[in-house]
């Protein structure tokens, strides 16, 4: 009788690799891709600053989101990038809560778990579905690459560094001074 006691106390553990609250994942190419883990404090810190920048910059002349929020381009590609910005003339492609077609501007921030994908295959997507502007951001050695869509196609219009200035090719309002957006560890928690 006492081990039926026990048994009915016991308690499973649960531990952060292995209890899911609410799964993240994207649709590419019809595959699903998993966020397998929460991103690091130089990702997390970058995000908030670039959000804080495209807010200053451009709040009234459209919608910033952040992830996750799914970007629908068709039932096989279903992507939540960092940061997208829709102006305010495209902002009917927000229907039921989601972003259903091309925002005008998607930032990615690289992480270890997910930057192959973001250069490759969530590139080619953006591309493909009319995406006019891509950056993506490397918190770790404090470069953003900024693609644009010319003649159909993403072209590196530059590569910048902390030091550097990011002008939008596509968003008129958007500037960002790229040593606020790359600060020092210490500096972050300060």
């Amino acid at each position: 009788m006492g081990d039926d006691k026990k048994e009915k106390t016991a308690k499973v553990k649960e531990t952060h690799g292995t209890y899911f609250i609410d799964e993240r994942y994207e649709i590419i190419g019809g595959v699903r891709y998993d966020f397998l883990t929460s991103p690091k404090f130089s990702h997390q810190d970058a995000l908030g600053r670039l959000h804080l920048a495209f807010h200053s910059a451009c709040s009234e002349d459209g919608i910033i989101l952040l992830a996750p929020m799914d970007v629908h381009f068709d039932e096989e590609n279903i992507l939540q990038p960092d940061i997208l910005y829709i102006r305010s003339e495209n902002k009917g492609i927000i229907r039921d809560g989601y972003v259903y077609g091309a925002p005008d501007l998607v930032v990615e921030i690289l992480s270890g778990s997910t930057a192959r994908r973001d250069k490759t295959i969530k590139k080619s997507t953006y591309e493909r579905f009319g995406v006019g502007e891509y950056w993506l951001v490397d918190p770790v050695y404090r470069l953003v690459e900024q693609f644009a869509i010319v003649e159909g196609e993403y072209r590196l219009l530059a590569t910048l560094s902390e030091e550097d200035e990011l002008v939008s090719a596509t968003v008129p309002c958007l500037t960002v001074d790229l040593s606020a957006v790359f600060v020092e560890e210490e500096e972050a928690g300060k």
